[in-house]
């Protein structure tokens, strides 16, 4: 199984070094990874002592930010040391000041597993929900260099299950803790006879708490709403930019208006859906004061300033329902105690599904049901405010997990020392 495992991940890195020539992400992710070596070198030296966090992409990365922040606040004499699989979290957040040293991580080769942790020499590595690479893996625990997952989430989908997989279940079984989310994920590790697994719950919600707190404040979104209610759609996708464009273009009263912040920033499907809007319509790079105040949508076409628009949304449509992946991040608007709707795929994120449960957010299934919901929601403030509370207090009861993980963290540091 080894042999057929260093096989595909060969095979991996010639597709996408193939793919680089045609699409602009596979270069990024064949460029950032260019002389990895020399550059680790010049920035992390012999001597310092590395906490290692590995984050898939930028959602996982801000699952691991709470414990990111914490863990540089408590260990300062420790360099923190990030690193991104995917260039949609790594050439967004390249230049985070909360961690020293920031990398693409090396296809997951044994010669390049070996000079990694060569190089890098962490006391630990913190994994964020998931990408359990085997040579990797292998190599931290032949150096005994202790592993923690944190925000877990395991599913009976999951490698770790397949009959197949002993010699893949062997390295995860030496993995120092689990943190996972949910009871679920604790007894299908306990049904592999792994036993070192703490319910911790999602960091996700330490991080949009701290986010509730921090300054919110965006002067072109303040100028663009005055008086007016506001829909704020994050996120979305063309199925998504279709239903909302109809409903704006037939339906939407005088006295709301809208953002749009599509999850891909594409300057000819921009500029594609400004062209169906019919109401007064900017977008945000190319924007000026006069059209600000006059539109009655606003398409951002850049990116790490959404969560901060939620904070003055009267309503939040969350993207991505009409995916395969399913609905985006419900955890944003919540907390500021916005009513949530979205599309109908969203059932393998428990969060969004607790949300409907508790009357948080709405559903729909189509144009249809869509159009009389959001009637509904603008039509009804006190039914906006009902459902905005119960998002706020849905984000302030969950457990803060970061606490659970630093606590166990100190634990690990200190027995090193």
């Amino acid at each position: 199984m080894n042999l057929i495992y260093n096989l595909f991940i060969w095979l991996y890195g010639l597709a996408v070094s193939i793919a680089s020539s045609f699409n602009p992400k596979a270069k990024l992710w064949i460029d950032g990874r260019k002389n990895w070596k020399e550059k680790m070198k010049s920035q992390i030296k012999p001597g310092d002592k590395i906490i290692w966090v590995h984050c898939s992409s930028l959602g996982e990365f801000e699952q691991g930010r709470p414990v990111i922040e914490k863990a540089k606040t408590e260990f300062p004499n420790h360099k923190i040391a990030v690193s991104f699989f995917s260039p949609s979290g790594y050439e967004v957040r390249k230049n985070y000041k909360g961690a020293d040293y920031i990398f693409y991580l090396p296809l997951d080769s044994k010669k390049n597993a070996k000079s990694l942790v060569k190089i890098l020499h962490p006391e630990i590595l913190i994994l964020v929900k998931y990408e359990y690479w085997y040579n990797l893996l292998k190599r931290l625990q032949k150096k005994k260099i202790p592993i923690i997952v944190i925000s877990a989430v395991i599913k009976e989908k999951n490698l770790f299950f397949k009959a197949w997989a002993s010699w893949f279940r062997k390295i995860i079984s030496k993995i120092a803790h689990f943190f996972v989310q949910d009871e679920d994920s604790k007894n299908l590790l306990e049904s592999i006879h792994y036993h070192h697994v703490t319910v911790s719950g999602d960091t996700r919600f330490d991080r949009v708490k701290e986010i509730l707190n921090s300054k919110n404040e965006l002067m072109f979104v303040e100028k663009f709403k005055g008086n007016s209610k506001l829909i704020v759609a994050g996120s979305t996708w063309p199925d998504d930019d279709e239903i909302l464009t109809d409903f704006i273009n037939s339906k939407l009263p005088e006295d709301w208006k809208i953002i749009f912040a599509p999850h891909n920033i594409d300057l000819k499907k921009i500029t594609q859906l400004k062209e169906k809007l019919k109401l007064p319509t900017t977008i945000y790079t190319q924007l000026n004061d006069d059209e600000l105040i006059n539109s009655r949508v606003l398409i951002v076409d850049t990116i790490g300033i959404l969560t901060k628009i939620y904070s003055y949304a009267d309503i939040s449509y969350v993207g991505g329902g009409f995916t395969k992946t399913g609905v985006h991040n419900t955890l944003e608007p919540a907390v500021f105690g916005v009513p949530i709707i979205f599309g109908p795929n969203y059932g393998r994120y428990f969060e969004a599904v607790e949300l409907i449960e508790n009357e948080a957010a709405v559903k729909f299934e189509n144009q249809f049901e869509f159009d009389e919901r959001m009637k509904n929601l603008i039509e009804n403030e006190s039914e906006r405010e009902r459902r905005g509370k119960i998002s706020n207090q849905y984000i302030q009861q969950k457990p803060n997990s970061t606490i659970v993980i630093l606590d166990h963290l100190k634990g690990i540091i200190s027995e090193n020392h």
